[in-house]
């Protein structure tokens, strides 16, 4: 875990009258070969993105396999499993900004694959998919929600992740899923579907990398509960810096957090009890599982809980040797995987532009200033000191940007944070810390200031992958810009191109008229237009002072 990605909760509190106003607005109704990092030219075919999605076709009913796994669904051509251990996460909802409501989704064409524990589970059972989330029969509550933030039908892991989730008693799971497929919604339904609003005591434990994913986790939670609030649910957060005084219990059914946060409140502080959770879920849980210290605090939390709670498990995938770990961590788990026709980067523009020297590279980013406040922009850097500087001089050059790294405190990360997801900062400046999992709509450019490398200085092929994943999510387009200067970046991002298969355009600085119109064409793709649009919640949210600060980032 990088410096940058320090584990960092406050209590959001929803007001009755939002749901009362809501009601009231809406109708409810790995690579195969090691990559070589010196490679000077790219070797593969060109890349062909798709400038308009395709409409995804009707689920084919399948028939299980002698082992109960069902077969994986037709595509055209193969998916490279090392570039799908490395897709995205999907994340918040509408109401945050973001864009995991599934109305008009247009969803990449693949299948949900399922590995079920139990061989006496019966796939054509009726309930082993669903088609609406009225078959689950859901708290009348829960689907009120559901429709208010615009979720009208599952998508494809939800169909076959809920079934198993909610099913009694209680089975462990293991999800594979990558960005655009709601599976936040899955593991939060899960909880509010089990949540017994009678006692305050902590049900349901959720563990995230980062303070942001877990404060977006909480808000999904909050409100996509939203209609229980006045029933006694609480949704609360374990991240530095916003927990409650020392002897002051942590109270709320839901609590969100980060491994080392949590450990510490429910061992050192005593501020957890956890006596009563029925449910344990990671996300990124591959991230957390792979690495050492993380993955230390995570067993520790688990064995500290009651020894029969349900545990899930969700990832972008599952390598070999993080499975083994997963299967150790949740063991007779259900296990779903998807089967994806094209990867995570289909919709998404790579473009790099040749600098002369790191001054060249600042200059190009201010010439693109303009462009990137179109709607918003993510730029991304290695260090911490580097945000920083690039911040200062655009400042003082009166551009409008913000910068997040760890080296902020907990207090002034959400309040950056806030300030980019509500549209009034266009363009964030920030390290790793925002590569994963974080979803904001109108996010429609990523700059990759600096190539992304590993710690031992080769290509990192993930990291870069969840970077350029920021934008170009669910079923849009969104430009992935690198800056190139020297030899070495050169050679590191050939390396990265010939890992996925990509071969990024070049942009001619010496026609900035060429340049200008490229990325535009790419933001004003329509199927960029709900992200061109404001929020349309903000009327609703701004009734609500006290989500605008608390919810998450």
């Amino acid at each position: 875990m990088s410096s940058d990605q320090k584990p960092t909760t406050t209590e959001p509190e929803a007001s009755t009258s939002l749901a009362k106003s809501l009601e009231e607005r809406l109708t409810i109704p790995d690579a195969k070969t090691a990559p070589n990092p010196t490679a000077s030219t790219f070797t593969p075919a060109k890349f062909n993105w798709a400038d308009e999605a395709e409409t995804p076709t009707e689920d084919k009913k399948q028939a299980p396999t002698a082992n109960n796994e069902l077969p994986p669904a037709k595509i055209d051509g193969p998916a490279d499993e090392s570039s799908l251990a490395m897709a995205q996460q999907d994340g918040s909802s509408h109401f945050l900004n973001g864009s995991e409501a599934t109305e008009g989704l247009l969803e990449p064409e693949y299948d949900v694959n399922v590995k079920l524990a139990d061989l006496q589970d019966d796939p054509n059972n009726p309930l082993y998919s669903i088609h609406a989330f009225e078959d689950l029969e859901l708290r009348e509550e829960l689907l009120r929600g559901l429709a208010t933030m615009g979720f009208r039908k599952p998508s494809k892991i939800q169909e076959r992740a809920l079934p198993l989730l909610l099913k009694n008693p209680p089975q462990n799971l293991i999800g594979q899923s990558q960005s655009g497929t709601g599976k936040t919604a899955a593991f939060v339904l899960n909880m509010l579907s089990r949540v017994n609003l009678d006692s305050k005591a902590p049900q349901f434990l959720v563990l995230a990398p980062t303070r942001e994913l877990a404060k977006q986790i909480a808000g999904v939670a909050g409100l996509m509960g939203m209609f229980l609030h006045d029933k006694g649910l609480q949704v609360v957060e374990a991240v530095p810096q916003t927990l409650p005084p020392r002897g002051q219990m942590l109270e709320g059914q839901i609590v969100v957090g980060t491994p080392g946060t949590v450990m510490d409140v429910i061992q050192r502080k005593r501020q957890l009890d956890v006596r009563q959770i029925k449910v344990l879920t990671l996300d990124e849980a591959d991230n957390m599982l792979d690495l050492q210290g993380m993955g230390d605090q995570c067993k520790r939390v688990k064995a500290m809980l009651p020894k029969n709670i349900q545990t899930v498990l969700f990832s972008a995938t599952f390598p070999p040797q993080v499975l083994e770990f997963a299967n150790l961590f949740a063991p007779n788990a259900n296990q779903l995987t998807l089967e994806v026709e094209t990867l995570t980067v289909k919709g998404i523009k790579q473009m790099y532009l040749d600098c002369n020297s790191e001054e060249d590279k600042y200059s190009a980013l201010v010439r693109f200033y303009g462009l990137m406040t179109i709607a918003s922009s993510i730029i991304f850097v290695q260090r911490r000191s580097t945000a920083q500087q690039i911040e200062a001089r655009m400042t003082a050059e009166g551009h409008k940007v913000a910068s997040l790294t760890g080296a902020l405190d907990g207090q002034q990360r959400d309040d950056v944070f806030t300030r980019f997801r509500n549209g009034d900062a266009k363009v964030l400046i920030t390290t790793n810390v925002l590569s994963r999992g974080i979803d904001v709509q109108t996010v429609t450019m990523v700059v990759n200031y600096d190539i992304p490398e590993t710690a031992d200085h080769h290509p990192d092929f993930e990291t870069y992958l969840h970077r350029i994943g920021r934008t170009g999510r669910f079923g849009r387009t969104g430009a992935a810009l690198s800056l190139v200067s020297g030899r070495r970046d050169w050679e590191m991002l050939s390396a990265i191109g010939t890992h996925f298969g990509v071969q990024p355009m070049r942009l001619d600085s010496d026609d900035w008229d060429s340049v200008e119109k490229a990325v535009k064409d790419v933001m004003k793709n329509e199927r960029n237009a709900g992200a061109m649009k404001s929020n349309p919640m903000k009327s609703a949210e701004e009734e609500m002072p006290e989500w605008d600060v608390e919810k998450p980032e």
